[in-house]
């Protein structure tokens, strides 16, 4: 029986919180150390889709952290974002897949005439790491800090259109899990359409959001006029540090109040308070306050409280994500990628509300089955 073919994941952001439970949670599925809870490609409807086996993946990436990952699954554990235990059991997998970090973008945008060797650079690293593991394809997934939108677009590239433009060279897919710039920026239209790759983005729909793109159509489909809708967030760790930058909170409030927009017709009055508190470290409350009026005016409030690990809730969908675009990528789709907005706040296509973008991933799901897409 021939051994299926491997596929690389390359993380932007390696080492951070969601990188380090993805790639604990990918080798402990592997191992049968733990259900797949969350994975969505793990669910009938995707069975025949020919993705790549969760044994398969192989990891590596960028990063400007240098804390190796088993002690950054330790300290994971310690904080109760991954089972006790679980690193110690996996520190062969973890130490394999922290050889494969290579050094990261700096924090800063460099200067435009330098920033083709930086590309060069970095799309040699993935191209290097898929030719050493003999993988089939790597996909590309930046999830790195949110970085503040460029107010120049024909200024110097920011660091994850580095990476992005360095994922088109190398051929690869491409995924963008944050709010962050990435394949979005204006110079790189030309390149992403040259490139002929499959990608996806932005912004994972983790926790808050994805509870709006289920309760807005509801008070859109039920005739319910929302008059304000405001909600705050308190988060501690890399996220929250880098949050608190008001230019960073607005690039990811964006997304969260597109999807009011799009499902209500309108945006409502109220904005989305982000406060960073460091003694929460991954963890994560999210408030919404929901003004409506009903039949005859009579006014009403819906509150929601959302209280969860954002890492735990983004590491099975960049691993959903990475084997939708490498099956993608293998059906020579190019482009973004039809029916994968279920997972993103801003996605490129699609739907707004949740239901009609699950059906969108059905769909997706269906185009993937072998026979159904297949190249000739």
């Amino acid at each position: 029986m021939s051994t299926p073919p491997r596929t690389g994941l390359w993380l932007i952001g390696a080492r951070g919180s969601v990188a380090t439970t993805t790639i604990t949670g990918a080798a402990a599925l592997a191992a049968k150390l733990q259900p797949p809870t969350g994975l969505v490609t793990e669910t009938p409807p995707f069975a025949g889709a020919s993705l790549p086996p969760l044994d398969t993946l192989v990891f590596g990436g960028h990063d400007t952290a240098s804390c190796p990952l088993p002690k950054r699954a330790e300290a994971l554990a310690e904080a109760g974002v991954v089972p006790p235990g679980l690193p110690s059991a996996l520190r062969a997998e973890l130490a394999c897949a922290d050889a494969a970090i290579r050094p990261g973008a700096p924090a800063e945008a460099c200067d435009r005439s330098g920033e083709d060797a930086l590309i060069d650079s970095y799309a040699h690293d993935i191209t290097d790491f898929t030719r050493t593991h003999g993988l089939a394809r790597t996909v590309v997934v930046n999830v790195a800090s949110t970085e503040p939108h460029p107010a120049d677009p024909e200024g110097p590239l920011p660091p994850s259109s580095l990476y992005a433009a360095a994922a088109l060279r190398a051929g690869c897919p491409y995924v963008n899990f944050t709010p962050s710039t990435g394949l979005h920026h204006p110079r790189l239209a030309e390149a992403a359409r040259a490139a002929a790759v499959p990608y996806a983005g932005r912004d994972g729909k983790t926790g808050q959001t994805l509870l709006r793109s289920v309760l807005a159509p509801m008070f859109a489909q039920r005739a319910l006029t929302v008059r304000a809708w405001s909600g705050s967030n308190l988060l501690g760790g890399g996220d929250g540090a880098a949050l608190s930058d008001p230019a960073a909170a607005a690039a990811k409030n964006a997304g969260k109040e597109r999807v009011l927009a799009d499902n209500l017709g309108a945006l409502p009055e109220g904005e989305v308070h982000i406060d960073d508190v460091p003694a929460l470290g991954d963890w994560k409350t999210a408030w919404d306050h929901i003004a409506f009026d009903g039949f005859l005016g009579s006014r009403m409030i819906l509150q929601t409280i959302w209280q969860g690990c954002d890492s735990a809730l983004a590491a099975p969908l960049v691993l959903d994500l990475a084997r939708l675009l490498a099956r993608a990528d293998e059906q020579r789709l190019t482009g973004p990628v039809e029916g994968l907005g279920f997972y993103f706040k801003d996605p490129d296509t699609g739907p707004a509300d949740l239901h009609g973008q699950w059906r969108a991933l059905l769909g997706l799901a269906e185009r993937l089955t072998p026979g159904a897409g297949d190249a000739a």
